[in-house]
């Protein structure tokens, strides 16, 4: 798509914020010297359009997330397990009562067993401790 098409999206306070923390991230970390981050932070209070504020951030690493963050996210994929196991015994539950009511008779309730190993992985995944430690620290 030609750069002259692109709508132009003015930068909002919250964004402009996020750009000089990561500016001050840089300068904390020595990506940056004092008179480079003290430029582009001045260009970041001044910029207008969100494409400005990205240009001054380009060539920077994102942030690490922090704890929480990375808490909130595993929290998240952990639910969304568990919904998954939801529609699996949904699913596994109907197949066995049609075949139930096909045979006219209730058999042994199979979904138990693959149902209950998936849930004791997701419950051993909350519980088992997790490595903090980076490599190399």
């Amino acid at each position: 798509m030609d750069d002259q098409l692109k709508p132009v999206m003015r930068t909002a306070d919250r964004e402009r914020d996020s750009a000089l923390d990561l500016l001050a991230t840089a300068l904390a970390e020595g990506r940056l010297d004092a008179h480079e981050h003290a430029h582009r932070s001045r260009q970041a209070l001044q910029a207008r359009t969100s494409a400005e504020l990205a240009a001054l951030t380009a060539d920077l690493p994102a942030p690490e997330p922090s704890a929480r963050e990375r808490d909130r996210k595993d929290l998240r994929e952990w639910l969304d397990e568990w919904r998954y196991w939801l529609g699996g015994a949904v699913i596994m539950s109907a197949i066995w009562g049609i075949d139930c009511f096909r045979d006219h008779e209730l058999t042994y309730y199979w979904p138990l067993l693959p149902l209950g190993v998936w849930a004791a992985v997701l419950i051993a995944i909350a519980l088992w401790p997790r490595n903090e430690e980076k490599n190399g620290s």
